[in-house]
């Protein structure tokens, strides 16, 4: 069907029936991409939304997870994988090579891109050490979607000279991540000191009464800190994602 599709756009094109900017458009619509009985690739999602469409591992059989990295590397420099264990990463490694594996976020990363300047303005901040593999789940995010990021960890509020030591790149920032569990207070504290959207990330770090992180998304949800928004509980993923399209916003790049 897709072939089908995209033979008649073309030749469509070079009869000069249709114009190229309508072609475009019509590429944006183009049906996915089957995979077995198990998966259907929405291969254009890079010319919609600028990045490729990402992976969620958990759940998934390892044989499963290499096909689909498989087609989606043959028309994409870059492949995310997230939610893979290290046992996921053990059987599919000599089918996937090229794929670097970040043991601490258990991220699969294939980047077959060419070097190109990203762009600054990404920082990601953590409450605590055991914040870190979600934080750089956000951070690795960041920086396959093409932006610098700068890591500030362990400066939660129980000890706030820390962060304040760590204003002035905080202030610089176009879009900080501030990543927290426990009470999850390090968002409203850095929204009250930066000029730049907060993305707030709740994690399931904490004691008994923190109930998984539900304390931490509750505090971030009730921030009085204006400028703060909130994604769910471990979601690094997202919170990365939505960094760089913040980002990129009124700016040029080579990272979509």
């Amino acid at each position: 069907m897709e072939e089908y599709h995209l033979r008649t756009l073309l030749e469509e094109v070079r009869r000069g029936s249709v114009e190229v900017e309508d072609a475009m458009a019509r590429l944006r619509t183009l049906p996915f991409e089957s995979v077995g009985n198990f998966a259907h690739l929405d291969q254009h999602r890079a010319l919609r939304c600028g990045f490729p469409e990402v992976v969620f591992g958990q759940g998934k059989t390892p044989d499963q997870v290499v096909q689909i990295v498989k087609r989606l590397g043959e028309r994409n420099e870059r492949v995310l994988v997230t939610r893979v264990s290290a046992e996921m990463r053990a059987a599919i490694g000599e089918q996937l090579p090229e794929a670097t594996y970040h043991a601490l976020p258990r991220l699969l990363v294939v980047d077959r891109s060419q070097p190109y300047e990203k762009l600054a303005g990404v920082v990601v901040a953590t409450g605590g050490t055991a914040d870190i593999p979600v934080a750089e789940e956000a951070a690795i995010t960041a920086e396959l979607m093409g932006n610098q990021v700068e890591r500030i960890f362990d400066v939660g509020v129980a000890g706030l000279h820390r962060l304040l030591a760590r204003l002035e790149k905080l202030q610089a920032a176009r879009v900080v991540v501030a990543v927290a569990g426990m009470e999850g207070a390090l968002p409203s504290v850095i929204g009250g000191l930066v000029s730049a959207p907060v993305i707030a990330v709740p994690t399931s770090v904490g004691y008994g009464a923190s109930f998984q992180g539900l304390s931490a998304l509750l505090t971030m949800l009730n921030s009085c800190a204006t400028g703060v928004s909130v994604v769910n509980i471990d979601n690094g993923f997202g919170a990365g994602y939505l960094a760089s399209l913040i980002n990129r916003i009124g700016r040029t790049g080579n990272g979509s």
